[in-house]
């Protein structure tokens, strides 16, 4: 049987270190004897020495593995790897699946989207802002809610990364930036570990490289000049740049 979860929540739901260890473990054959019982998944994976490694086909964050991490209780990459064989079959991956999120690159690329490009855009990062969920559970539910803060600030670094830079795009990550906000000002999102924070505090160094590689994108910043007070004043630098610029 397959898998419930798919490469992109793999990807996404696991700390980039870990994934680029997993898919380095997954390429060169490491991951061996491979055998799917009752909806679970064994196999022998070669690290320092061969573990024996489980993991769950509802579940990737299921299982356990021999390695130190494993007996600790704690995901790691030779569980990543079963999994990825489990999805992939043992066929290869697609190089997009192999990369993993990371900082908030500008692209350095001038230029637009087309209006289909814009709506995939928007799309995604709705698809990614659920992720961003509030926290009203009990104390045991804590780490799951952080585990969707970080994956979808994960999908949220790749979208931003690959745009181009221009006024429009601009105009999105203020957007973005201001929804984000509002979800932590209002929306009951615990962000204890800064992990939405640092994401938007990455975007706002973006906007500045932004506005050093076409000034328009300045006024975009216009906004942010139009609101009371944020969560944490991350605007600040961005208001400066506006009210700066040569009028």
């Amino acid at each position: 049987m397959k898998p419930v979860y798919d490469l992109e929540k793999l990807k996404y739901g696991t700390d980039a270190g870990t994934y680029s260890r997993a898919v380095g473990l997954y390429k060169k054959g490491k991951v061996t004897k491979v055998e799917c019982v009752a909806g679970s998944y064994t196999a022998i994976v070669l690290g320092t020495e061969p573990y024996r490694v489980s993991v769950s086909g509802r579940s990737f964050k299921q299982g356990h593995c021999a390695c130190y991490l494993g007996q600790q209780g704690t995901l790691c990459k030779h569980m990543i790897a079963l999994a990825l064989h489990a999805v992939r079959e043992g066929k290869p991956l697609a190089m997009e699946t192999t990369k993993t999120p990371g900082e908030a690159e500008c692209s350095m690329r001038a230029g637009q989207l087309n209006d289909m490009e814009l709506q995939k855009a928007k799309l995604e990062i709705t698809n990614a802002m659920k992720y961003i969920k509030p926290y009203r559970g009990p104390s045991k539910t804590w780490f799951a809610n952080q585990d969707s803060l970080c994956e979808g600030c994960a999908r949220l670094y790749d979208i931003v990364h690959g745009l181009p830079v221009s006024k429009q795009t601009s105009d999105l990550l203020i957007n973005l930036l201001l929804r984000l906000d509002k979800k932590l000002c209002t929306g009951g999102v615990d962000d204890s570990n800064g992990t939405v924070g640092g994401f938007m505090t990455e975007v706002v160094a973006l906007l500045e490289k932004y506005a050093k590689i076409d000034p328009a994108c300045i006024n975009s910043f216009k906004k942010l000049t139009e609101i009371d007070h944020t969560c944490f004043g991350w605007e600040a630098d961005l208001v400066r740049l506006f009210d700066e610029q040569p009028r």
